[in-house]
Order: C-alpha cells, then sequence, then structure tokens
C-alpha cells in the first residue's frame, strides 16, 4: 500500500519521488507542473501491471533501508533478498556549476551495484503521458532506449543489456552500472564515467550549499534536510517556489480534499523569505523575491491572484483526470487549482511583505528604490480599501465570504511596511501618511475582531469562531505577545484546535464536512506562540515530537492524523519544512550558550 515514506530528488529544473524499494513513483517533466511521466503514487496500489514507475526489483526482496548522503540531495537505497543478496542504489538529478553557469538537466541518473550475494534483478521503465492517459512508443540503439510521446522524448543511455531492460528480463547483477534517463541526446563520453562525473560534482555542489548555510546549534541535520527540501522545491528558472511537488495526494483518507499544490501561493511568501533569509540562501531569497514583485508589477491594477503558476501563468483551470485512480485509489486527481480565481485581500500585504526585504537587507544585489515603492504603493491603497472587505480567507473557504480577521491584519501589514520603507527612504510625506493609515486600520480591527466573551480575538470581524492564522499576529507585529489579548487568544487556540500534540487549522464544517486531519504548519505556529509568551519548555516539547513525525528521511507533507501520526496531503509540504526553519532557529540554544 502507497504510504508518504517518500524520498525527494531534483535539480530545481524538476523533482522525483522515489519509494523505500527505490521505485520511482511520481515525477512531472520537464518541469514541476507538467505531465506526470511517472505517475504510480497517485494510481492505486503498484501490481505487476502497474504503470508510470520506474522499478529496479530485486527478486526474492525481503526488505530495504534507506538515507540520503549526508548534506545532499543524493539518495541511497539497499535492496535485501531473502538469500543473503543486497543492491545498492545511488539516485539522483545532477546540479552543478558548468561553464559559469548552473547545469541542472531533466536528467535522472541511477547507479546500481552488487553489495552481497547474487541478486538477481529486474527493471521496469514504464513511462506515461497524458495522466495516464497514453504509453509512450518506443524505439532503441546498442546502448539506448528512446520513449516518445506527443510532447517530450526521453533517452535511457545504459551500460546495462537494453534488451533486458525493454523485455524486463530478470537477470544476475554483477557489477557497477548506470542508467541515465533524461534528454534525447547522445553522451559525449563513456555511460560510467559520464555517471561518475555527473554524482562527484552533484555531490560537491550540494555539499557546497550546506557549508554556507546559517544554521542553529540544535538540530543541525533537521535543518540543513529541511533547506536542502526547500531548495528542491524551487524553479530556479523563475525563482518560483512552490507549495508542494504533487497534485491530489489527499488530506485524510476518503475526504476528496484532493488538490494540485504544484504552483505558488501569495500566502506563503512572506514566512519562505523568513526562512531562506534566516538561512542565509541570499540567491535563491532574491530570486523568489523577483518572482513576487514580477507580480506586483503585472497586476496593471487588478487585485493579484492568491495562486500563479511557476513561470507566471494565471489561469490554473482545475479538471479531473480519470484515468488516475488516485492515491491509494482515493480520487479525484486534479490538475490546476480554481482558487486562482478567489478573492483573498490578504495577497496585497503578502506581496508587499516579502518585497519590504528589498529595501533592508543589503546583501541583495538589486535593492528596491523609488519606482518599486510606487508600485507597492498602489497595492497598499488596495489594502486600504479592502482591509474591511469579505473574502474566501486564508483557507480558501470555496463557499464561506466573511470579513476575516487575518486578511484584514495582512492588509494592515501592507499599510504598516509602506510605512516603513518610506522612512527608509527618506520620503517623509509618505511615511505619514501610511503610518495614520496604517493606526486607523489597526484600532478598527482590535474593535471588529476582539471577542470578550471568549477571551480571544475571532477569525472574523463580530464572529466567535478561531483559526490558527490568528496565532501569528504577534509574529506579523501587530500585537505584543505580552498583551494580554495575544495570550487569551493563544489559550483558547489551544482549547479548541488542539488535538493531542498537533493543532487544526480550524474546526468548524467546510466545503467537505469537519477537518479530520491536522495541518502541520499550524503546529508549529503554535510552538512559536508558545515561546513567543514564555511558555518556552512546552515548546520544545512539541517541536521535537513534531521532528519525530518527519518521515525516514526527514520530510513532512501537509498534513498528520493525530491519531496514528501518518502523513497525509500533497509532498513534500513547503510550508511545513519552511515551519520547522523557523521554529529551530526561534527554539535552538545560541552557539554561545552552548559552549
Amino acid at each position: 500500500m502507497s504510504d508518504l515514506n517518500l524520498a525527494l530528488i531534483g535539480n530545481c529544473s524538476y523533482a522525483a519521488l522515489i519509494d523505500q524499494q527505490a521505485r520511482v513513483v511520481w515525477a512531472c517533466l520537464p518541469r514541476f507542473d507538467a505531465d506526470p511521466v511517472f505517475s504510480a503514487l497517485v494510481n492505486g496500489d503498484i501490481t505487476e501491471e502497474s504503470r508510470g514507475l520506474y522499478e529496479i526489483e530485486l527478486k526474492n526482496f525481503s526488505h530495504s533501508s534507506q538515507e540520503y548522503l549526508p548534506n545532499t540531495a543524493i539518495l541511497r537505497t539497499v535492496l535485501h533478498d531473502r538469500t543473503g543478496g543486497a543492491v545498492e542504489i545511488t539516485d539522483f538529478a545532477p546540479r552543478f556549476e558548468q561553464f559559469g553557469r548552473i547545469y541542472r538537466p531533466v536528467m535522472l541518473v541511477r547507479h546500481i551495484r552488487p553489495l552481497s550475494g547474487n541478486p538477481v534483478i529486474r527493471v521496469r521503465l514504464r513511462p506515461g503521458h497524458s495522466y495516464g492517459a497514453g504509453t509512450p512508443e518506443t524505439t532503441h540503439g546498442s546502448n539506448h532506449i528512446r520513449y516518445v510521446s506527443p510532447d517530450l522524448i526521453l533517452r535511457l543511455t545504459t551500460d546495462l543489456p537494453v534488451s533486458y531492460i525493454m523485455d524486463e528480463i530478470p537477470f544476475l547483477l554483477d557489477g557497477r552500472h548506470s542508467l541515465i534517463l533524461g534528454p534525447d541526446e547522445s553522451l559525449s563520453e563513456a555511460i560510467g564515467d559520464t555517471g561518475r562525473a555527473f554524482f562527484e560534482n552533484t555531490r560537491k555542489h550540494w555539499h557546497e550549499m550546506a557549508r554556507h548555510l546559517a544554521i542553529p546549534f540544535e538540530w543541525q541535520e533537521e535543518v540543513i534536510r529541511a533547506a536542502i527540501t526547500l531548495k528542491l522545491c524551487s524553479f530556479e528558472e523563475s525563482g518560483a517556489i512552490l507549495a508542494a511537488v504533487t497534485t491530489s495526494i489527499p488530506e485524510a483518507a476518503g475526504s476528496e480534499r484532493n488538490w494540485d499544490y504544484r504552483f505558488c501561493w501569495l500566502r506563503d511568501s512572506y514566512f519562505v523569505v523568513q526562512a531562506l533569509n534566516r538561512l542565509g540562501i541570499t540567491h535563491t531569497m532574491e530570486d523568489y523575491v523577483r518572482y513576487i514583485l514580477n507580480i506586483a508589477a503585472t497586476t496593471n491594477g487588478e487585485a493579484p491572484q492568491p495562486v500563479y503558476g511557476i513561470t507566471l501563468d494565471t489561469k490554473l483551470s482545475e479538471r479531473s483526470e480519470s484515468h488516475l485512480s488516485g492515491y491509494r485509489g482515493m480520487g479525484p486527481v486534479r490538475a490546476g487549482n480554481q482558487a486562482y480565481e478567489q478573492v483573498q485581500n490578504d495577497v496585497y500585504g503578502s506581496i508587499i511583505l516579502t518585497a519590504t526585504m528589498s529595501f533592508f537587507d543589503q546583501r541583495l544585489t538589486q535593492p528596491g528604490n523609488l519606482d518599486l515603492y510606487e508600485t507597492l504603493e498602489a497595492l497598499g491603497h488596495h489594502a486600504l480599501d479592502l482591509f474591511q472587505q469579505p473574502d474566501a480567507g486564508l483557507w480558501e473557504l470555496r463557499n464561506d465570504s466573511h470579513v476575516h480577521t487575518f486578511s484584514s491584519v495582512m492588509c494592515w501589514a501592507a499599510c504598516d511596511r509602506l510605512a516603513r520603507i518610506a522612512t527608509q527612504l527618506d520620503l517623509e510625506p509618505r511615511t505619514g501618511f501610511w503610518r495614520q493609515k496604517a493606526e486607523h486600520m489597526r484600532k478598527v480591527i482590535l474593535d471588529k475582531a476582539w471577542n470578550a466573551e471568549i477571551n480571544s480575538f475571532a477569525e472574523s470581524f463580530g464572529g466567535s469562531e478561531l483559526d490558527a492564522s490568528l496565532l501569528l499576529l504577534h509574529e506579523l507585529g501587530f500585537i505584543e505577545a505580552t498583551d494580554p489579548r495575544f495570550i487569551g487568544t493563544v489559550e483558547a487556540i489551544e482549547k479548541q484546535l488542539r488535538r493531542g500534540n498537533f493543532l487544526f487549522r480550524y474546526a468548524k464544517s467546510d466545503d467537505f464536512g469537519k477537518p479530520e486531519n491536522a495541518f502541520l504548519v499550524c503546529t508549529f505556529w503554535y510552538i512559536d506562540a508558545l515561546a513567543a509568551i514564555g511558555r518556552k519548555a512546552e515548546a520544545r516539547e512539541l517541536f521535537e515530537n513534531m521532528l519525530a513525525h518527519r518521515n525516514h528521511v526527514g520530510l513532512l507533507s501537509e498534513d498528520v492524523d493525530p491519531e496514528t501520526g501518518e502523513l497525509w496531503g500533497n509532498f513534500p509540504q513547503t510550508y511545513s519544512m519552511v515551519g520547522l526553519i523557523n521554529s529551530a532557529m526561534r527554539l535552538s540554544k545560541s552557539w554561545e550558550e552552548a559552549f
């Protein structure tokens, strides 16, 4: 049965997910949001007839072990058989500097070698196209097989017998071999030499990235893995960072909460930039800020969408793909996300909070200037007009429009940051204007969102329901952590939304009924809020619990079953990994305290 004990490999052009038996069960090519060439993850259980996978099957398989090579995105899987045989499979996507630029081909390299015994393997390379509806045509030569689909041609180049792969014939693995799946181009050097060179250069690249990370004293391995995962979820060509690399992994069993997350949500941007800044990954941070500023510059006076494609695509029409049965058969499998049509007023704050970094971080090569400020001011005026207007809210409720407190606070944050930027640019009249507007907005929000009966801010003006986004009021600078109203809000939320050691985003019914699983990033928000109000020991305990619920290679999805601890939802979830990074940075002992 499928689960989310999956490992992620990639190179910032594409990504692939590999299960514990070294089967490639998900990969969209040639980029993250493309047709899945390997789609077995969302097509029921894997059987002899399954397609959309790439497997190196060990005869008489018994068990396996799997890990990343330290401080890299290179995966090592060891398969054991019942007679003492063992095979090592090393998987990676080449990524390294070459000719003054990053070389990141749409290529998957697999090295295999016997470790013990006389292992017999079978290679099942079964790509698909059109979301499982079609099978590529094949042609072959002495050392390669071509897989020809309507929009993509892949070439497998290998020093294994081609006939064994084409006919899926079991054979004795008697030495080291390489399988290089990538563009329809001939290799210029020997297969083994190419594979070894790509491996060494890729390993060196990831080691260099890890060496330059700013990390906390505690939880270093966990933060490094989260940082590499965050990097792997970036589409370097445009700077976009995806919410996740999958579509349609349900938030809970049979819930039909199956969404396509292979896009870029503005709501994530501020927290992603925070994490990148704390880690010192300035190049990726600047690329991502530039992606967000491209959105700001191209709205032409219209409201920004909540979500965009990875190359700034604006139309993400949602459809169901009937040829794929779904994760564990739990359909539908969706492509596209109708949330792009929703009204979410928090987007103004998300853009301006993200852009603020350009005016204050002197490491960046393209600092903010007056032209950018004037672009942001246009968004600020929209925020000022809309902070008391109903919207779909942070959680994209499709049939529930209210004046959501979080959206209003994000509009306030837009105006507050404009005042701060104006001060930085010595624009005194603009500082005064935006400061006055922000103070007025804050007074209105404090009056309309506070509910004295529950001693908490409510999720919407005049309401009594709670949601986890209220835990961010201190993080956003709206209210001090020592303010009794914030402390009351944290206490009310934990009473209503905490289930065991996890936090739900809300408890009320929505379009699909009541949520069944906890939203992982909300637990990180809760951890941060506890630390802010002085309950740091509790925060550390909950954080350690979150680390214990990562999968076997240190990754997190979107949701978790609070009863069983099983991971659910799209994977790996950028928001969850960012939450881990930010919480670790806040909770860790300082380097000075440690010695």
